[in-house]
């Protein structure tokens, strides 16, 4: 079964946006476990204007399930913090400073030096690597020649034409997992899955090990409940 990793972003912008401690950002990772979730993603910015570093220290000494830190190893403050923290897997994103969000996967052929020497720094402190990909055979094909363990599918392009075409939508994704499985890479996903379109995508993407979810499954927790939102996402995982 697919695992499901939280995603706790919005409980930190919520907090920032206030002062003070409310809502607590650990107890938000704790109860995420207690409710079902396979792990807890993180994705602090030079900025921390939602995750600060600190929370992800904090959040170590609490974890029971996987900790998945994510962010732009272009910081020497990000690769510092991850080999601190040493979670289960860090996520490497090629934002750009003051990014909004995360919107493109690396061009693993034009950093294909730069990614493989990073890569190889937090593989010998004993952390899985995952790199952030466009479903593009190309991008899939370098990625492997980079020494990562896995690829993260970057889900956004694929939620925007769920709407209009699911066939269409899926395919390239369904042929950039086909390729990963052949090539040895482990196959994670993220970025704009929900309720609605997360289902489809688990069943039609072969490999498919682990999707991390924020934005959605917070927006739905306003409505539905935390622990009952993580359900019915672990439900379209089953």
């Amino acid at each position: 079964m697919t695992k499901l990793s939280v995603n706790i972003n919005k409980f930190a912008t919520l907090r920032n946006s206030r002062g003070g401690n409310n809502p607590d950002v650990v107890k938000a990772a704790i109860d995420a476990q207690l409710f079902g979730a396979d792990g807890v993603t993180v994705h602090p910015r030079p900025d921390e204007r939602h995750i600060r570093y600190q929370d992800a220290r904090d959040i170590k000494k609490i974890i029971t399930t996987e900790f998945n830190i994510e962010g732009n190893c272009r910081e020497q403050k990000f690769i510092d913090l991850v080999l601190e923290v040493k979670p289960d897997q860090v996520t490497l994103v090629p934002d750009a400073e003051g990014q909004l969000t995360s919107d493109h996967g690396w061009d693993t052929i034009a950093h294909a030096d730069y990614l493989r020497e990073t890569i190889a720094i937090f593989k010998s402190a004993g952390i899985r690597v995952s790199i952030f990909v466009d479903p593009v055979i190309e991008m899939v094909n370098g990625a492997a020649a980079t020494g990562t363990d896995r690829i993260e599918l970057y889900t956004e392009g694929y939620a925007r034409e769920f709407l209009i075409d699911q066939e269409k939508a899926i395919a390239p994704y369904r042929a950039a997992a086909i390729r990963a499985n052949e090539l040895g890479l482990g196959i994670n996903a993220g970025h704009d899955l929900d309720l609605k379109n997360l289902a489809f995508f688990a069943r039609q993407t072969p490999g498919l090990l682990e999707v991390s979810i924020g934005h959605a499954l917070i927006a739905d927790a306003l409505y539905l409940g935390y622990e009952n939102t993580i359900q019915l996402y672990k439900r379209q995982l089953g």
